[in-house]
């Protein structure tokens, strides 16, 4: 079956398209990426996304408008992708997040991803899923991260434990023990370790006007000094004390979030580099606090995927702070770490059309095991 997959994460930096060929049962796929690409938003959409995300209030007229406006973009980008020759059977659409709020205290959580799958169906006339996280809230799970059934599903080893660490605008990390562990299954574990990017790109963003929307492989950071006395104190917030299953987003890690960091910093008189570099530290820190904190052990391997895995200096920290565990990009066992998210929901539209669940209840602290995802269908 032929499946394109949409995504776009919460550093709002454009529509990600994987067309897919996958095959088999359950847990037991064959994946394999026939094309890829990635779309920017155009820039007034872009900017809206992000004052929105930023709290910014919509009247249900405009709310309306900016649902059709991403859900038309994601239409444009799913057909400018597919090959020629190549008949789609189906999308899915994670569409773009601008709200995400945790359960808390028994009450349920929310999460809103506009970009409306009817639109996207009618649009393209290939039946779309979307909407997949609802289905696990309403079992009063995070309904984050969703990726950590797909990695069980495509990274599982027999020999070595791994983490697969997504650093897209949120981290995210999917805990895998070695297959040969006893019950190793229901010790599979994962949750949002933090900040990805998002911190610094909103930084670069100030420190350039706009002119740069992130630190290229991160050149300019790896010119400063990380001050670890602010990653320690940094640390301590509450989010990152917090056990598994535990998921964020742009709600937390905000432009007032970078503002307070910043006014953290002013005793000790960063220059931009310095500040760059701090900031990295942070996301690097956060992740593998998180690791000693709630692994029952260090993983022999890391596999990173998302915006991250392509910056050299924060992959230079990162195995710095676990020097003993061996860190491999998602390109390295034979998945794109560029579309490794867009895989992701297709295959849980594939899982959805097939009536299998696609949520993982150890890791987003749902009731049961739940199908995933709203469908919406032109084909008879």
């Amino acid at each position: 079956m032929i499946i394109i997959g949409l995504m776009s994460g919460t550093s709002v930096d454009g529509i990600d398209v994987a067309v897919v060929d996958i095959q088999g049962n359950g847990l037991d796929l064959e994946v394999k990426l026939i094309a890829g690409e990635t779309f920017a938003y155009s820039p007034n959409l872009r900017s809206h996304i992000l004052e929105v995300c930023a709290g910014k209030a919509l009247s249900m007229e405009d709310f309306t408008k900016l649902d059709n406006a991403i859900a038309t973009e994601f239409a444009q980008a799913a057909l400018k992708t597919i090959p020629q020759g190549i008949k789609v059977d189906l999308i899915g659409s994670h569409g773009q997040t601008v709200y995400h709020r945790p359960p808390q205290e028994n009450k349920l959580g929310y999460s809103l991803q506009l970009g409306r799958g009817d639109l996207i169906a009618h649009l393209t006339n290939i039946n779309t899923v979307n909407n997949f996280r609802a289905a696990d809230i309403a079992q009063q799970g995070q309904g984050a991260p969703l990726v950590s059934k797909i990695d069980l599903c495509l990274y599982a080893d027999k020999t070595n434990s791994r983490c697969l660490q997504n650093i897209g605008g949120i981290g995210n990390a999917t805990y895998l023990p070695s297959t040969n562990t006893d019950k190793w299954e229901s010790k599979i574990l994962g949750w949002d370790t933090g900040a990805g990017n998002v911190l610094m790109d909103l930084a670069i963003q100030q420190l350039t006007n706009n002119k740069q929307k992130y630190d290229h492989d991160g050149n300019w950071s790896r010119q400063g000094k990380p001050c670890q006395d602010l990653v320690r104190k940094w640390l301590k917030q509450e989010f990152f004390q917090l056990q598994p299953p535990k998921s964020t987003g742009r709600e937390l890690f905000s432009p007032e979030y970078l503002e307070q960091c910043h006014q953290d910093s002013q005793p000790y008189n960063l220059s931009p580099a310095d500040w760059l570099a701090t900031l990295t530290e942070f996301t690097v820190a956060s992740i593998a606090d998180s690791y000693q904190r709630f692994l029952p052990s260090l993983p022999d391997e890391v596999i990173l995927a998302g915006g991250g895995s392509c910056n050299s200096y924060l992959k230079e920290r990162l195995q710095a702070n676990l020097p003993n565990s061996k860190l491999l990009t998602s390109d390295d066992v034979g998945i794109s770490s560029e579309f490794k998210e867009a895989i992701a929901f297709a295959i849980l539209a594939y899982w959805r059309i097939h009536n299998f669940p696609g949520n993982l209840p150890t890791v987003t602290g749902a009731k049961k095991d739940t199908i995933l995802g709203d469908t919406y269908l032109v084909h008879s």
